[in-house]
Parts: structure tokens; sequence; C-alpha cells
């Protein structure tokens, strides 16, 4: 939702988040961003009517994000909030209010660099062997089944899970349409047992008329990205022991078991509807390290 602003500023702030909105940019980016220059129009207008664009430099940015670790913000948060200024000030030069973006000449706050947690084979088929036999009663257990089964089997993000409709399923070629970011569409392989476990569920899905959506809930419509964050979560806890299980581990489980497989990175990327190669190399990170932990091992001059 757009700022309840009412200042010059305010009214600026607002126009960006209606491009962006216009740009298919997702929900959740509008929501932070909203969210990030809401803050930063507040911590300005703290002694009054705040700057407008032109009045704001790299300095006064700076200024800010002090005040952001003087909260204790991680740098994750403050790098999110310094690229949402960044893309608001980039508007402003394309809308020919300033010459030059004050957010680009300000350093953006370093991360150590953190490799994702990545189950292991052997937790993946227990988790989905388990579901399967049983052992953890569910009121849909098919839907769950097929939940779990295409999280891992096609590498999907949540939100493309969730936003697949029964039409976007090819069940005699085994294939899936997915929508990415910005609404990329691809087209990814849905593996044998994934797709007779979809199909069990297709078999009895129980969906309010006119409901496309291929997961629903218990009231028959489109089941949400928390929905599905918690049923992995659940049969995590019940099954693993597990309570940091999340539906993006088993993106990443997807990405680096076919990697060790021998599958081609670029491959990979288009599987996983990566922009960007760079993306996707990180799994390339976590085999080295395996490698790498295999040598120290196995190799009589590792030590």
């Amino acid at each position: 939702m757009q700022p309840p602003f009412e200042t010059g500023l305010a009214r600026l702030i607002g126009a960006y988040l209606d491009t962006l909105r216009r740009t298919n940019a997702s929900v959740h980016t509008v929501r932070n961003y909203a969210s990030d220059l809401q803050q930063f129009h507040d911590y300005l207008a703290r002694a009054g009517e705040p700057p407008e664009p032109a009045g704001i430099d790299a300095l006064l940015i700076r200024e800010w994000m002090a005040s952001l670790y003087a909260a204790d913000l991680s740098r994750v948060s403050i790098r999110r909030k310094l690229s949402a200024l960044r893309g608001f000030f980039d508007y402003c030069v394309h809308e020919a209010l300033i010459a030059v973006n004050p957010a680009a000449l300000v350093l953006t706050p370093k991360i150590p660099k953190k490799l994702p947690e990545v189950p292991s084979e052997e937790q993946m088929n227990g988790l989905l062997d388990e579901a399967e036999a049983g052992e953890f009663p569910r009121p849909h257990p098919e839907r769950d089944q097929a939940l779990l089964e295409m999280l891992y089997g096609c590498g999907v993000r949540v939100s493309e899970l969730v936003g697949m409709n029964a039409a976007d399923v090819d069940f005699k070629e085994g294939w899936v349409r997915v929508r990415g970011k910005r609404k990329k569409e691809r087209q990814v392989p849905i593996p044998g047992q994934a797709l007779a476990v979809l199909k069990a569920w297709m078999d009895v899905r129980t969906a309010q008329p006119g409901e496309p959506a291929v997961f629903v809930n218990h009231r028959g419509t489109r089941l949400s990205e928390r929905g599905a964050s918690q049923i992995v979560k659940m049969y995590s806890i019940a099954l693993l022991g597990d309570s940091a299980m999340h539906p993006h581990a088993l993106r990443h489980a997807y990405a680096t078991h076919l990697l060790r497989a021998g599958a081609d990175l670029r491959a990979i990327q288009e599987l996983l509807g990566h922009a960007s190669l760079s993306t996707t190399q990180k799994y390339t990170q976590l085999t080295l390290l395996d490698l790498m932990n295999v040598y120290d091992k196995a190799h009589p001059r590792a030590k």
C-alpha cells in the first residue's frame, strides 16, 4: 500500500511506488520499499517539512544510515533500505528532478558471505518417504506429499508453487509452466515420482467453483505462501526433528543435488529461473566445499 504521506517528498515516493507496480515488481518488493522509504521520510521530517530530492545529499543519507546502525538493524536490512533509496533517486533522475543519484554515492554495507545450509539427499529422501508412508497424519496428505515433491523435484520458489494453476500442468509430457519473478515464465520438468503424487492430489482435490489453483487450503481457495511454509515446517519437525527447514531449503537441495550428480550449471540456471549465472554459482561453492572435505579426509598429504 502507498504510505499515507502528504508532503512533497511523500508524493514523489508514492509516484515511484506506482511505477514499481506498473512494471510488475512483486508485491513483496513494493511493500518493503514502501516501508523503507516511509522510514527515510519520517527521519527527514523530524524537524518539519522534509527536503525535496534536490536538497538530499550523500551526507544526509549516511547520517540516516548511522541512525539505523545505532538502532541495531542488521546489515542485510540496511542494504535493502539503501537499495530502496537508490531506486527512488533513480526515478528522480529519470524524471529530471535531480542530476545525480545521491544514494549511488553511498557505499553498500558489506555482509559476511554465508553459504546456505542444504539438506542432504538422505534427509530429503527420508522426509519424502516418511511423508508418503503416512507417519505424520494430516487432513490433506495427498496435497502435502505433492507440495513437498514439487518443491524438491522441480526446485520452484514457494511463490511459484502456490501460484501454479491446474492449466499450467502438462501431465502427458511431464512439464509445468512456472511464473517467476517479474512474471517471467519458464517450463520445468516434473520428475516421475512428483508427477505421480501430483496426479493423486488432483484426483481428490476439492476446490471452490472457479478456483484454478493446484494447491488449495481447507476452504478450497489458493494456498498462501505462509500456509505452504507451515506445511514444510510441520513435516520437517515431525519426521526429521528439524525446525529450521523451509521451502527455499528444498530449492537449494534441488540445485545442489543436481550439480553433484553432474548437471550443467547453465541448465540449472534455466531450471531455477535465475537471471544471472552468478546467482546459480553459489551452488558451485557448496560442491567445492564437499570436494575439499573429501580431500582433507582421504588424501595422504592433506594434513
